[in-house]
């Protein structure tokens, strides 16, 4: 499928779905629009994804296009109104528009009713199945091995380290799949529940369905973790997929310098040795797990620096520890796998 990826004005810093499709997924990306960037490319920012040209607006996408994706997610998944000519212009050339938002874009009556005129369709990636009903408790018992990853905060590489270590474990001739539970690794999957959209009750529940079907086609399951359990807003959603796969391990992401929250620095963020004993400690009553490994994202650091950053790390939660995307995720999956 041949797809262009709004990002206006966050790429590629806040544009995680942006980057995550660019890295991950089997689309063709024709265009990126971001009107602060335009005429210049992907590789300008991003040098290890696949390229494509930067534009003003959908108007500027000169090749055909089979869907637009809505590549950002603000906090609150609210939809930016400068973003709707965008969208109607998709929708005008019979391109699909999928979005990650809490805003259904199917709800929109203008944008329904172009997709209608034009025989395309809105997909919402965080419209959960109606179906959905409360954890059973039984995730323990699927025959995979399940390894989640967390996050000493949000966007700290959580959905990137799954994705490099299913990659990695495959390339070991490992039958590896992945649970997506956020919007990001759903369009890539073109599979998942968007978890911080359920209903809190159903939470565990969607996880703990994802887990069981999954189970029965691969051998190793790497759930994609959102949120962290010390976060002021997004505690819930990380105890639900915490509780909801029962993992038999856990892989901790860590942002290199980042001792607050983002978004809320009046909160600090315990040392990663202390959280990684949280986790543990949650996960104790419920299914116990351990934390294996570290994975540490160290983008802003030169080389140098970025490898001792890693030691210290590793140091700090006692087990391997790696940065997935500047090393290679590889270092750190036999403890993953249990092997260790």
């Amino acid at each position: 499928m041949r797809v262009a990826i709004l990002a206006h004005e966050q790429f590629p810093e806040r544009a995680k779905t942006a980057v995550g499709i660019l890295r991950y997924g089997d689309d063709e990306v024709v265009a990126v629009l971001d009107r602060t960037r335009a005429g210049e490319r992907v590789r300008d920012h991003v040098p290890d994804v696949q390229d494509a040209p930067i534009v003003e607006g959908i108007d500027a996408v000169e090749e055909p296009i089979d869907a637009l994706v809505v590549g950002i997610a603000p906090i609150g998944g609210g939809f930016d109104e400068t973003w709707r000519p965008d969208v109607r212009g998709a929708l005008e050339r019979g391109a699909d528009v999928v979005a990650g938002l809490h805003y259904f874009l199917a709800d929109d009556e203008e944008f329904a009713r172009l997709a209608d005129e034009h025989g395309a369709e809105l997909r919402d990636l965080r419209r959960p199945p109606d179906d959905l009903t409360v954890s059973d408790g039984t995730a323990s018992e699927v025959d995979a091995d399940v390894i989640l990853t967390v996050g000493t905060d949000c966007s700290s590489g959580k959905m990137t380290t799954t994705f490099e270590l299913a990659e990695a474990a495959r390339e070991r001739g490992v039958d590896a799949g992945v649970v997506p539970t956020g919007q990001t690794g759903i369009a890539v999957e073109n599979y998942g529940i968007a978890v911080d959209r359920v209903v809190s009750d159903f939470a565990a529940g969607a996880v703990e369905r994802m887990v069981e079907e999954r189970a029965a086609e691969f051998d190793v399951l790497f759930v994609e973790g959102q949120g962290a359990i010390a976060h002021p807003a997004y505690s819930g959603v990380t105890t639900s997929i915490l509780h909801g796969a029962m993992p038999d391990r856990l892989v901790l992401c860590h942002v290199a310098g980042r001792d607050a929250v983002h978004g809320y620095e009046h909160v600090p963020i315990p040392p990663p040795g202390e959280y990684a004993a949280l986790y543990e400690s949650l996960a104790e009553p419920v299914a116990p797990a351990e934390v294996v490994a570290g994975a540490l994202n160290t983008q802003r650091l030169d080389d140098d620096a970025a490898g001792a950053a890693v030691e210290d790390y590793a140091d700090a939660i006692d087990a391997p520890a790696t940065d997935p995307v500047r090393f290679d995720a590889g270092e750190i999956l036999p403890a993953v796998l249990g092997e260790d």
